[in-house]
């Protein structure tokens, strides 16, 4: 098991684009989701696939299962998803010595870009790029898993 201590944040301005180091195209299906605990597959176009289990017993500190699974067999399970598929493309930026995540929805979650950065510490200190807004963190709206089931194109 590991655990993952996350920030979110809305983005506002394109400036990070040209220090994204790298970018995946990203399919997520969510398989359950129960109070804090959700199960999804994670298929990544070319590379491979993933069943995770993540609880939330902490809106920053959660418990993160992930197990590597054959990507025909993720294929097949995009049948039992709860909700829509979260399409995205998720692009890498280093910034201030840390690696922050930036993920563009599309499809039914269109037009929302989140920065998303992974810390050591809840308490950790860390400087904040100038093209995030507002944080997200302890806004369930914006969990993956709940964009599954309430896309943003519907708010």
């Amino acid at each position: 098991m590991s655990r993952e201590i996350e920030r979110k944040f809305r983005v506002q301005a394109d400036d990070w684009r040209p220090l994204a180091m790298s970018r995946r195209s990203l399919k997520q299906v969510y398989l359950s989701v129960t109070g804090n605990c959700s199960v999804r597959i994670r298929i990544e176009r070319g590379v491979g696939a993933w069943l995770t289990v993540k609880n939330g017993e902490h809106r920053l500190t959660r418990s993160e299962y992930e197990y590597q699974i054959p990507v025909p067999d993720a294929e097949e399970m995009t049948a039992f998803a709860v909700g829509t598929v979260i399409e995205k493309v998720r692009h890498v930026v280093s910034f201030a010595d840390l690696k922050w995540e930036v993920d563009e929805f599309l499809d039914k979650n269109a037009g929302l870009v989140i920065a998303e950065v992974e810390l050591e510490t809840e308490d950790q200190d860390f400087k904040i790029p100038d093209w995030v807004s507002a944080e997200v963190t302890n806004d369930r709206r914006f969990y993956n898993a709940s964009l599954a089931e309430r896309p943003y194109t519907s708010w």
